[in-house]
């Protein structure tokens, strides 16, 4: 587990088992999308990463994110928004990156959308 805490916006590798059924597996990237003011526990909302497919591009679920210098992707990967999980911080394993603040904006819109805000 790291000791920094992690910030909206960052990419780290997160820890996602154990899980059920078609839950996202594995040791993989995440984006921490909850508010660095809220809340006293040490649980951070976030959405997993998975490698991108081209039939991706017409789900409202997911958010293509190519790699860059600065969000330590190795290649294209999409977010996957329906996979949102509250994580404790013992499942944060290292920080990756920082994403840019137009695709974070892009992924909280796909989050409003698959709850049918407003």
């Amino acid at each position: 587990m790291s000791t920094s805490v992690p910030k909206r916006g960052e990419v780290w590798l997160v820890d996602f088992n154990p899980t059920v059924g078609a839950e996202i597996k594995k040791r993989r990237p995440a984006v921490i999308l909850s508010s660095d003011a809220v809340g006293r526990l040490s649980i951070k909302l976030v959405a997993p990463f998975t490698d991108w497919k081209a039939h991706f591009a017409h789900n409202i679920w997911h958010v293509r994110v190519n790699p860059d210098h600065t969000n330590g992707l190795s290649k294209a990967s999409a977010v996957d928004v329906l996979q949102l999980r509250g994580m404790d911080r013992q499942r944060f394993i290292r920080k990756l990156g920082q994403l840019s603040r137009a695709t974070l904006e892009e992924i909280v819109l796909k989050v409003g959308a698959i709850v049918e805000y407003p």
